[in-house]
């Protein structure tokens, strides 16, 4: 048997049939036919990262030609009217639309220039994360449980991403009254909150980058979770919470 790495994708093993078959020469022709296969196999994943990233680009410069031409529009009217007019009542909805599109931007950026990428994982304690998030995202009434004192591996500042992200999704839903919960399950964690919860045949759709049913949402955080979670190795689900609010799982950690 002939056993010839092949880099980082794992070994070609060629077998005879009859021992002390191989010659010199077969040596080398196998060692040949490894290069033509690490060739082949990094054209592969070559081709596969640019796939990749033009189907990023094409998806950012949709979400941007669309998402971001709905605000742009009331601010554009609001604006016109104002000069017709001089009545500055209309300046609160241009501020509210300039905010909109700003937050648009930066979830378009985050999705666009970090996407599926996380740093350097290391053991970070959930609960620490979980709380430090809550003091990053406008909570309004809302409060916070949290019921894990478990610690995992992961990129820490692309976790509290992930929890600002699902913060924000429980209070634009749930209210400014509303729980949040954060506690562990087997292999994982989960949040979940008090609010009006996800009908069943929507679940499978709030990952979707733009997909929101909260006229003040971008629509991009869920899909920024997704691929936070992804990237690490994980998995994610959303199901019914313990007072019928969302529950989101992240699995395999």
């Amino acid at each position: 048997m002939l056993s010839i790495p092949l880099e980082g994708y794992g070994v070609l093993q060629v077998f005879a049939s009859e021992p002390g078959a191989f010659v010199e020469r077969d040596e080398d022709v196998a060692e040949m036919l490894a290069t033509h296969v690490v060739t082949a196999l990094e054209r592969v994943s070559a081709e596969a990262t640019i796939r990749r990233e033009r189907d990023r680009l094409e998806e950012f410069a949709s979400l941007l030609s669309h998402d971001l031409r709905n605000p742009l529009n009331v601010a554009q009217g609001r604006l016109e009217l104002i000069q017709m007019t001089g009545e500055i009542d209309h300046v609160d909805a241009i501020d509210r639309a300039l905010n909109r599109m700003e937050r648009l931007i930066e979830d378009m950026l985050t999705l666009a220039r970090e996407g599926d990428a996380v740093g350097e994982t290391e053991p970070v304690k959930l609960r620490a994360v979980a709380n430090q998030a809550w003091t990053n995202v406008t909570t309004k009434s809302a409060s916070l449980e949290v019921e894990s004192s478990v610690q995992i591996d992961a990129d820490r500042s692309r976790l509290i991403q992930v929890f600002e992200n699902l913060y924000r999704n429980a209070i634009e839903h749930g209210g400014d009254g509303v729980t949040v919960r954060v506690g562990s399950i087997d292999g994982g964690f989960f949040i979940e909150d008090t609010g009006p919860g996800i009908p069943e045949d929507e679940r499978d759709d709030v990952f979707e980058s733009g997909y929101t049913t909260n006229p003040d949402g971008t629509g991009f955080g869920l899909a920024i979770v997704k691929r936070i979670v992804e990237a690490h190795g994980w998995k994610i689900k959303v199901t019914e919470g313990t007072d019928g609010g969302a529950r989101f799982e992240v699995s395999g950690t």
